[in-house]
């Protein structure tokens, strides 16, 4: 287990040196700069001075290897469209997309494990049907046409704030009622992140529940007389959440993927809308720190994923300790 544990943190810092060096290397490499950001009319003196500072005069290569250097030290250089230190800037999206993805997974995981066993262990009906309709209609839609659906239900109705983190005319600045004005906030984007996550769970557990209680122990304790409700809850859920634990750091890989589209939708001041700027500015440093931040949150969920699955099917702990 230990060996398998290191060699999974191997691999995430693996993934978040390729990830932000590739981000870096393909921004160099595409046709233009940051410089066209100054305007056609800007001096050759103030064109040259950025490209200098921001290492544009260097080949490739050479940035490349002058930026991990830095990187290493967690100096990840200073973006242009801010000017300011790529580092604080990429941690505060990070954060705020660390609470959106842990909310909509929370979310994900209670609505779709629960609607997956009033699915999986009542066959007919109409509320299973009804939940396993919208089930099918949700995990169609891609995250973009959720958000943009909550997005126009909110606008619609007025109940919720159709985009943002907090108000811009709050008055009060105490921390209780900045918290109260996030939370206000939130429904919006976490739900449109969370649902098609749900949906996936709903259609898995349903299955896995359904096959759990065809298994012979359940059957033999069905016929002991134990009760159906203890039955399902006690004997076959447990063993149902296998394939769910299997997929789970798929899943948080998938919320990391949607919450860049959900961030532009709902004007989210995450990673996505960060990324989205700094590719259009052509801010080098910042796309290579957001696309560092992003592989470093998605290393940290799947390492998170094998750790849940390992700990819910024993043959996965027997099959990796050393």
């Amino acid at each position: 287990m230990a060996r398998f544990l290191a060699g999974r943190l191997v691999f995430a810092a693996m993934l978040v040196v390729a990830s932000s060096s590739a981000a870096l290397l393909l921004t160099r490499l595409a046709p233009g700069d940051m410089t066209g950001e100054l305007g056609p009319f800007a001096p050759r003196a103030q064109v040259d001075a950025v490209r200098e500072r921001f290492g544009l005069d260097q080949e490739p290569a050479a940035q490349w290897a002058a930026w991990i250097g830095r990187a290493a030290r967690f100096d990840f250089g200073e973006s242009f469209l801010y000017n300011r230190p790529v580092g604080p800037l990429v941690a505060a999206a990070a954060l705020n997309t660390a609470l959106l993805g842990i909310l909509a997974l929370a979310v994900a995981t209670a609505l779709g494990l629960g609607c997956g066993i009033v699915t999986g262990t009542r066959r007919r009906g109409l509320l299973p049907s009804v939940m396993r309709g919208i089930s099918l209609a949700i995990v169609s839609m891609p995250p973009l046409v959720t958000s943009i659906l909550l997005v126009f239900l909110a606008g619609r109705t007025g109940w919720l704030p159709t985009g943002g983190m907090s108000s811009s005319g709050a008055s009060d600045p105490s921390w209780a009622a900045w918290l109260a004005d996030v939370a206000w906030h939130l429904p919006v984007p976490v739900l449109a992140l969370a649902l098609p996550v749900a949906a996936t769970f709903e259609r898995l557990q349903s299955h896995a529940v359904a096959d759990a209680a065809g298994q012979p122990f359940i059957l033999a304790a069905a016929a002991r007389g134990v009760p159906s409700r203890q039955l399902i809850l006690r004997h076959a859920w447990p063993v149902s959440l296998r394939p769910i634990s299997a997929i789970y750091g798929i899943a948080i890989g998938a919320l990391l993927s949607g919450s860049f589209v959900v961030e532009y939708v709902t004007a989210w001041p995450g990673l996505g809308r960060l990324m989205y700027d700094a590719l259009r500015a052509r801010d080098i440093y910042l796309v290579a720190g957001c696309a560092a931040a992003g592989a470093a949150v998605l290393a940290i969920g799947t390492f998170a994923g094998d750790v849940l699955h390992a700990l819910v099917d024993p043959r996965v702990r027997q099959d990796r300790t050393p």
